[in-house]
């Protein structure tokens, strides 16, 4: 259909699969490629943050393109109201209090919501729960 935004984004998703496959010496499941993708859209967004402040709106338009694609193949994410409710079950799981105990609850946290919320989103709300 010449779309050439599209078909670069497919391409980079491609070789980094086939990378962490030869890399990893693996063959990748379904979670490996949804972290596939999350590490490639946070690169976008990055890229994008960076091109913006640099006032290179060309390459904006293309970072923004590919990061649309990229969007298209994760899995419905949870919002903030779910994450804040799974990470208060995590946080009273644990028996987590205070700023100390970060570590232990994003590890928790990260193994259950993996691939289906934002890590920022995620780490914000660990944040807000251990200061209550």
């Amino acid at each position: 259909a010449k779309e050439a935004d599209r078909l670069l984004a497919i391409r980079n998703l491609m070789a980094a699969m086939k990378q962490r496959e030869v890399d990893e010496r693996i063959e990748l499941a379904d979670e490996h490629i949804v972290a596939i993708v999350d590490k490639l859209v946070k690169q976008r967004k990055d890229s994008i943050e960076a091109f913006s402040k640099a006032g290179r709106t060309d390459l904006v338009d293309k970072e923004t393109a590919e990061l649309n694609v990229l969007l298209g193949y994760l899995p419905q994410r949870l919002d903030a109201a779910a994450i804040a409710a799974e990470v208060d079950a995590i946080v009273a799981e644990l028996g987590a209090a205070g700023p100390g105990d970060m570590g232990k609850v994003m590890a928790a946290v990260k193994a259950k919501l993996a691939g289906k919320a934002d890590m920022g989103q995620v780490s914000a709300a660990v944040k807000a729960a251990l200061n209550k």
